[in-house]
């Protein structure tokens, strides 16, 4: 079997096996060159998968070359490849540029150990991303999920350990339902195989534990995906764990979560339920319009620029869960075209905030008014990564916002009032990122700001890296949008 062949099983194991050589290196410099590179190289394995999945469809891999569903299969498709594109791209930037930040926020002592988790956590997101076995996303959920609250917990604040403790509880009950309902799933179908069960539940689709577990594991990805009520870990997570922590699970970790609900939902129950379909749509769609409406609302009156950042995440969730619910190509297209787009916007956003507190020791917006006269490069980088948040014409945001207005259109009168939730969403987020930008620009400085210089360089330039990719995706477009359409396609096979 070739290299090339071997790619799948190679997403997994650089970062995993990279984790306890890091380890044994022990020096804060190597042990950050050595995540780095298999960082990189895992980016450059999904690059690989991804045009592979667009050159000659989904590919699969049997693990000891056992078949499914006796063995454990690789399985990736078009999402799949969108997904791991997100975790692995993610995870090399932010090591990369993000050195002098990680410096300041532990001590070079434990900063091996750091490192070592944080491939921990790209292994176990980029396996639920790859795997074909309902228990193995459980085993991969729990691994980057136990990595995840070290690296939460490594924040000079001492409120990164409630707020990581908040996750743990959160995210354990999470878990537990997911795996409660798979139990079930399971017990009525015997495999744990995706594409088996898909075919074996039709068997007992109208049996009440397959109902029941629909529910528990809808349920628990909506926790893990801190969908709307259940977001109550993700403020916090987001606002005292370390500023690169933050940039790199921002940019992937919920959409992880959403893209397993999106396999369960779709692929296993929507085509086999007869009510399934309507149910989600009734579950889901107050819920997306709620968390958009509660994100945005308390996004606007926020002080701490992570804080109000986390919110705004919530509503983005919202947003593609909205397109989810929709249940069609345009929805769903426009759903996962939102999860890459998202990831690039709230990653350079994070990013910036990192940039800003290389150099001022408190984020609340009155503590870095006026900082865009000393931080020129990084505030203008901060606006760009805003106006794709927003959704400005020829920013990647723009590109995915104008599908879900059209999927919304195509949706009758439900439709128009979710279009309107959109666009007065999006007017909030022009309001509370323009706080920002108003802040950082027009701002009365508190102090004498003359000690004050721009980001570190390798900082500086991930910065612009992905804020300019906002801009490149947003004028062509077709990478992200392929793949969304190739996703939903896959996903609603049953129902077309």
């Amino acid at each position: 079997m070739s290299l090339i062949q071997q790619l799948p099983a190679l997403q997994i194991a650089v970062p995993l096996m990279t984790a306890p050589l890091v380890v044994l290196l022990r020096g804060p410099g190597l042990a950050w060159a050595a995540a780095s590179a298999a960082s990189l190289m895992a980016f450059a394995i999904a690059i690989a998968i991804t045009s592979m999945v667009l050159s000659g469809g989904a590919l699969s891999y049997e693990m000891g070359g056992w078949p499914a569903p006796y063995g454990i299969t690789l399985e990736i498709d078009a999402l799949s490849a969108l997904v791991l594109l997100l975790v692995t791209g993610a995870s090399a930037v932010t090591l990369l540029c993000g050195r002098a930040s990680l410096a300041r926020n532990m001590d070079a002592g434990r900063q091996h150990l750091f490192f070592a988790a944080w491939l921990i956590v790209l292994a176990g997101l980029s396996g639920i991303a790859v795997t074909g076995d309902a228990f193995n996303v459980f085993v991969f959920m729990e691994i980057s999920s136990l990595a995840s609250y070290v690296l939460i917990a490594a924040g000079s604040d001492r409120r990164a350990l409630t707020a990581t403790f908040k996750y743990l509880i959160m995210g354990t009950i999470g878990a537990t339902f997911y795996l409660i309902g798979v139990g079930l799933v399971y017990m009525m179908t015997g495999t744990l195989n995706f594409a088996d069960m898909e075919v074996r539940i039709v068997d007992v689709a109208d049996q009440r534990p397959i109902l029941v577990a629909a529910g528990f594991i809808t349920v628990g990805l909506a926790l893990k995906a801190a969908v709307f009520p259940l977001h109550i870990w993700l403020p916090s997570a987001y606002t005292y764990a370390p500023h690169m922590v933050t940039a790199f699970l921002a940019a992937c970790s919920t959409k992880v979560a959403l893209y397993v609900l999106l396999r369960f939902d779709f692929l296993v129950f929507q085509g086999n339920l007869e009510a399934h379909a309507v149910q989600t749509a009734i579950f889901l769609a107050p819920l997306a319009l709620l968390g958009i409406l509660v994100g945005s609302a308390v996004a606007m009156v926020e002080g701490n620029i992570k804080r109000l950042l986390a919110f705004s995440s919530v509503a983005q969730v919202g947003y593609i869960l909205l397109g989810a619910s929709f249940a069609s190509i345009a929805g769903l297209t426009a759903s996962v075209a939102l999860m890459f787009n998202h990831a690039l916007a709230k990653g350079a956003l994070f990013l910036a905030v990192a940039a800003i507190a290389t150099r001022v020791a408190r984020l609340r917006l009155d503590d870095i008014a006026g900082i865009g006269r000393r931080m020129p490069w990084t505030c203008a980088a901060l606006a760009l990564a805003g106006a794709s948040l927003v959704g400005i014409p020829g920013t990647a945001g723009f590109v995915s916002k104008w599908l879900l207005l059209q999927a919304a259109f195509a949706q009758g009168a439900f439709g128009m009032v979710a279009a309107v939730v959109v666009i007065v969403s999006s007017l909030a987020a022009v309001f509370y990122v323009w706080r920002i930008v108003e802040c950082v620009y027009f701002g009365t400085p508190k102090s004498d700001e003359t000690t004050i210089a721009e980001a570190p360089l390798p900082l500086l330039g991930g910065l612009w890296l992905v804020a300019l990719a906002n801009v490149y995706f947003g004028l062509v477009p077709a990478l992200p949008v392929t793949l969304a359409e190739t996703a939903a396609a896959d996903l609603l096979r049953h129902l077309q």
